[in-house]
């Protein structure tokens, strides 16, 4: 959401002179209450400021709430000895653009429909090769962990050009990574926090 000079001017406002109220604020832009209560409403509901009752309004600092674990869908993996045919199966049935493969609980590869399709025209028995055969694999996988900002990881699917990002926990054992697959980010995620946002306005 792209805010307008005025409210930017009022954030400012609010950030020197918290808490303050509406009338003041009013004031110090030459302006009445009632001209500002649209854009009062737009930065209550964005999140950026909130309003006391008796107290007036003060900024809210960034939280959690632009963490990726706020919005990442559920992670959905398969093991590392699946065939391809089993693995193309499983990424249809479950609709997904991208199915993320695990072995003893640690993300080790990743699996694109392209990937699936590419072999899958090629006169291969699929239901006989084993999906570790085709997979990306460590360190090439793109992932995002689960407090990493949303901003961080959409820059992440721009620059790379991909539609999905495991979301993982990473743990130290014995000197080795284990990464843990506890989510995707996809476009979708993204999407819809787009909308919900737009939505408040």
């Amino acid at each position: 959401m792209i805010l307008t000079e005025r409210q930017k001017e009022i954030i400012d406002i609010v950030k020197k002179y918290q808490p303050i109220t509406g009338k003041e604020i009013g004031e110090r832009l030459y302006l009445t209450r009632s001209a500002l209560r649209t854009d009062f409403s737009i930065l209550t509901r964005m999140k950026i400021l909130e309003s006391k009752p008796k107290i007036g309004y003060s900024y809210i600092e960034k939280k959690d709430s632009e963490k990726v674990k706020d919005i990442m869908g559920p992670s959905i993996t398969v093991d590392t000895n699946l065939s391809v045919y089993e693995t193309i199966l499983n990424i249809f049935s479950k609709d997904v653009g991208t199915i993320f493969i695990t072995e003893q609980d640690s993300l080790v590869g990743v699996v694109s429909r392209k990937d699936l399709l590419k072999i899958a025209i090629g006169r291969t028995d699929i239901e006989k090769i084993p999906i570790n055969i085709i997979m990306t694999r460590m360190p090439n996988i793109i992932y995002a962990e689960e407090n990493e900002t949303i901003l961080e990881s959409v820059k992440k699917l721009i620059k790379h050009q991909i539609d999905s990002l495991p979301v993982v926990r990473i743990e130290e054992k014995g000197g080795k990574k284990i990464y843990h697959t506890v989510g995707r980010l996809t476009k979708t995620n993204i999407t819809k926090l787009f909308m919900e946002t737009l939505s408040k306005n």
